[in-house]
């Protein structure tokens, strides 16, 4: 069903009766960073802003601290993140990994097979 038609487009879903739909690798990107900054503990993504600037930005300054590898219906991201100091890292982690693939699995119907993460580093600025 889903299969590669370039290097960055992927179908979701094709029907010739109606049309075909596509999803580009950066779009699966901006839904692991937004889902990413959504989570208490995590700063920013890194070499990102805050989400509260997000919306001044243009879409490669979302997706900048992710990278996403779609193998048919398969998805890979690894993540690089800022987390907030006072937070416990391994739980702040787990819930950033569930957080990311219930957004991407919910959002393109794809199946996300591993959420991989890199602290690096803790924002001093804003500690508990």
């Amino acid at each position: 069903m889903e299969k590669e038609t370039s290097k960055n487009t992927y179908v979701l879903q094709e029907d010739e009766n109606i049309g075909t739909v596509r999803i580009a690798d950066e779009v699966v990107a901006m839904i692991a960073s937004l889902a990413a900054t959504e989570v208490e503990g995590v700063s920013s993504m890194a070499g990102n802003i805050s989400n509260e600037l997000m919306s001044k930005v243009g879409v490669k300054n979302l997706t900048k601290g992710v990278k996403v590898e779609v193998f048919g219906s398969d998805v890979r991201v690894e993540l690089a993140v800022l987390m907030e100091y006072g937070y416990n890292i391994p739980a702040t982690s787990q819930k950033l990994q569930e957080r990311v693939k219930n957004s991407i699995e919910n959002m393109t119907g794809l199946n996300v097979t591993d959420v991989n993460i890199r602290i690096a580093g803790v924002n001093m600025n804003n500690g508990k």
